[in-house]
């Protein structure tokens, strides 16, 4: 099953994302990284690692992100993974909570990451150039 990480500049964001898809969708993995370590607002890159490596697994993983450097802290977190995991982990430019919602639905339907991709292109908003 694919696996969801949400990152969010606020842990409560991230971890009510979290807690709402999988009402939707509970068997799915998802990993919510919100916040910096100390609890402040921002991103952290290693919580997005950890994230990754949580929910992991060889269908892959997809993360969606609220603002401009939780992606930027995304990537880095990604260019720390080996080549095979890199290869099976994505960003997603979609709306935050709609995206993962829909995510999760899709992934619990067993669909892979191109079909979960697909069925998100709606809720795209433009955030990555």
């Amino acid at each position: 099953m694919v696996g969801l990480v949400i990152i969010s500049h606020s842990n409560e964001i991230a971890e009510g994302t979290k807690k709402l898809a999988h009402e939707m969708a509970n068997e799915v993995p998802i990993a919510a990284a919100g916040g910096t370590e100390d609890g402040r607002i921002g991103s952290d890159m290693n919580k997005i690692l950890n994230a990754i490596n949580e929910v992991y697994s060889n269908e892959g993983v997809l993360i969606l992100f609220d603002l401009g450097s939780a992606f930027m802290n995304a990537e880095m977190a990604i260019e720390m993974l080996d080549d095979t995991m890199k290869a099976n982990v994505e960003i997603l430019d979609v709306a935050l909570v709609e995206g993962a919602i829909t995510a999760a639905v899709e992934s619990s339907m067993d669909k892979n990451r191109s079909e979960i991709k697909e069925a998100l292109k709606g809720l795209s908003l433009g955030k990555i150039s």
